[in-house]
């Protein structure tokens, strides 16, 4: 299927924030309700606000306790944004490889999170250099690729992950280790693209 455009993130008011953090809970508590349904369940799209029934992509994350509990999400859009945040919360709740599925009790535990991913931008850069005079922190995500004629390396980390890696060249090398590189590791034929998100929350005591 061919990505469509992303949402714009200005279009996403606290009102359509509030429609998607529930609708992420609730594709959850459906999971648990039926295990056996590969499709998550959400609202009849047609009774959601405009803007999320629009085409887009977003990262849903579970914190427990403060604590990384699953995270999945896409970067391309290719659906409305409200099935996109049911599809990848029940994801992350029960098929991050990270995880053993969620278990119905840790649902109260659970704080939910959403970053709405906006357009990517193809990043180009001369040098390793470049590259990290050219970042951003706390604003920019950033997509790494590498094509050789045996594979296709792909790794992201999200606006995000700059609170726990501040500077770019830990943000780099973080992201090079986790497309399976080394950190020194350097070719012209590497390619970046960026990306900015909106990133909101259920609040910490539910």
């Amino acid at each position: 299927m061919r990505p469509m455009q992303c949402i714009e993130l200005s279009q996403i008011d606290g009102s359509a924030q509030s429609e998607l953090l529930t609708i992420a809970r609730q594709a959850i508590r459906n999971g648990m309700e039926r295990p056996d349904s590969s499709s998550p369940t959400i609202p009849d799209i047609t009774s959601c606000q405009p803007s999320i029934r629009k085409p887009g992509c977003a990262f849903v994350t579970l914190l427990k306790n403060g604590e990384l509990r699953g995270c999945i999400g896409a970067l391309k859009a290719q659906q409305a944004l409200a099935c996109d945040v049911a599809e990848h919360a029940r994801a992350a709740a029960f098929r991050d490889p990270r995880f053993p599925p969620l278990r119905a009790e840790e649902l109260p535990q659970i704080r939910i999170a959403i970053s709405v991913i906006g357009p990517t931008e193809a990043f180009p850069v001369q040098s390793e250099r470049d590259l990290l005079d050219q970042l951003r922190p706390f604003k920019d995500g950033l997509i790494l690729e590498l094509d050789d004629p045996h594979s296709h390396i792909s790794a992201t980390f999200l606006p995000s992950v700059w609170e726990q890696l501040p500077s770019p060249p830990k943000f780099v090398n973080a992201l090079k280790r986790k497309a399976g590189l080394p950190e020194v590791f350097w070719s012209k034929n590497l390619q970046f693209k960026r990306y900015t998100t909106l990133s909101f929350s259920e609040p910490e005591s539910r």
